[in-house]
């Protein structure tokens, strides 16, 4: 399965400089890494032990759907 992540460098006032927060939209999970490739093995790594839970558990595997990054501008 393939699932959409969205990388955002973390605001400096953090205090983490090089890292980045991986969302995965589809299943609202969050998690970081440092440096984009950090950060997508981190989500690689979430959303792989998220979905093995689920298994577990019984319950069904949410299918990624697509996500569209866009920006609004504000005054």
């Amino acid at each position: 399965m393939r699932y959409s992540v969205v990388l955002e460098l973390l605001p400096a006032e953090e205090g983490m400089p090089g890292y980045y927060y991986a969302h995965v939209p589809s299943l609202g999970l969050t998690t970081h890494g440092l440096g984009m490739e950090g950060a997508l093995e981190a989500a690689r790594d979430l959303v792989k032990l998220w979905n093995e839970e689920k298994r577990a558990n019984g319950e069904s595997i949410t299918t990624p759907s697509e996500a569209i990054l866009t920006t609004v501008e504000v005054a």
